[in-house]
């Protein structure tokens, strides 16, 4: 799939680091270096715009490796950008660590994947299918 791409950094394109990988590695566009205190969260731009497809969606995703060994990872648990948006992406990053941790002009922060979804069109009813599980909630089927 091919998507118009507005790179304002001073850094490469993203790209795709295997060719397994469904994920494409997001660098921070920073004219100085971030200190991130432990509980601190920080918008980090990326220099990125991106003209999504209709039906698409862009996700954000935390990068494993920040997250298991300096406890960095995204404070919106997965960002969303939607196919009408064409400013900058950025990235919520939060340090649930002990230690500071730096972010550095092109140190990778985070993942982009490009995800297909169906609109939802609710049906309104007065009661639902039954299933085994039911309402059953958090932790109803035991440990």
């Amino acid at each position: 799939m091919k998507v118009r791409i507005v790179n304002n950094g001073k850094l490469p394109l993203p790209e795709y680091k295997t060719d397994g990988a469904s994920g494409i590695d997001l660098m921070a566009n920073l004219e100085t270096t971030v200190v991130l205190q432990p509980m601190d969260r920080y918008l980090v731009p990326t220099g990125l715009h991106v003209e999504i497809p209709d039906g698409f969606e862009v996700q954000i995703r935390g990068r494993s490796g920040l997250a298991a060994k300096n406890g960095i990872t995204l404070a919106n648990g997965v960002g969303t950008v939607d196919s009408d948006y064409r400013g900058e992406i950025k990235v919520i990053l939060i340090n649930l660590g002990k230690e500071p941790f730096e972010i550095k002009h092109g140190d990778r922060i985070a993942q982009m994947i490009m995800a297909k979804y169906e609109k939802i069109e609710f049906l309104p009813v007065n009661s639902l299918e039954d299933t085994d599980r039911g309402s059953g909630g958090f932790g109803h089927t035991g440990l």
